[in-house]
């Protein structure tokens, strides 16, 4: 159910998501009163939501939530938040609401019910949502050591959003469930370089926890791979 668009360089690969995801929320906006968008961090996303900040359509009727989050303040260098208020919710899309995954607790899995609370208010299925790739395998928050990996991958788990330790990686996790992110209109897969590329391309025979994604036919998926730069 997944296709692949390659594309010569980062920068070809950053404009065409972002038009992509700009027709997904006009189409989505043209038929609900508001639609969604779940963006996924890290550096590989930066450029391209710079794109998608400067697309034409009616922000004020967006929102924008994340796939994950490190349990860190927004304001700290590590934190998917900030990326996304920096690059993302400016220009045009400063008018868009954002649903962040981090609360003012200390406790990561005390503020669950709290998140979900918060998640509850987004138009559902989201118009699309964005991940991307570790070396190791994961996406979202997915960490193939996690304790309850096998619960956030349960496609039938009627939890939208759970608490994680990545084990192998700094900071507990808020992360959406897999059943949240097969709650879309459309999935894409945003990588870029020759590794990841060989981490996808192995996942399913692996166990990565991106073959759950890969592997799922309830949502269209779209891989969108350039070579690094």
């Amino acid at each position: 159910m997944s296709e692949w668009r390659e594309f010569g360089s980062r920068g070809e690969l950053d404009a065409a998501l972002a038009a992509e995801l700009a027709t997904s929320l006009k189409a989505d906006l043209a038929d609900h009163p508001r639609s969604s968008l779940a963006v996924s961090g890290g550096s590989t996303p930066r450029h391209m939501f710079r794109e998608l900040a400067a697309a034409k359509l009616d922000w004020a009727r967006v929102a924008v939530t994340l796939v994950d989050a490190r349990w860190v303040d927004p304001t700290d260098p590590d934190s998917n938040e900030a990326l996304v208020r920096e690059c993302l919710l400016r220009e045009r899309a400063a008018a868009a609401s954002f649903v962040g995954l981090k609360t003012p607790g200390a406790d990561c899995t005390a503020a669950v019910a709290e998140v979900e609370n918060a998640l509850s208010s987004l138009p559902r299925p989201f118009a699309a949502v964005v991940l991307g790739l570790g070396g190791d395998g994961h996406t979202a928050s997915w960490f193939p050591q996690a304790s309850n990996l096998q619960l956030l991958l349960d496609p039938t788990n009627p939890a939208r959003v759970a608490a994680t330790d990545p084990v192998t990686a700094p900071h507990p996790r808020m992360t959406l469930t897999l059943a949240a992110v097969l709650d879309s209109r459309h999935i894409h897969l945003h990588i870029t370089g020759s590794a990841k590329r060989a981490v996808l391309e192995s996942a399913i025979a692996r166990g990565y926890p991106v073959a759950s994604v890969l592997a799922q036919t309830h949502t269209p998926l779209t891989i969108w791979w350039a070579p690094d730069d």
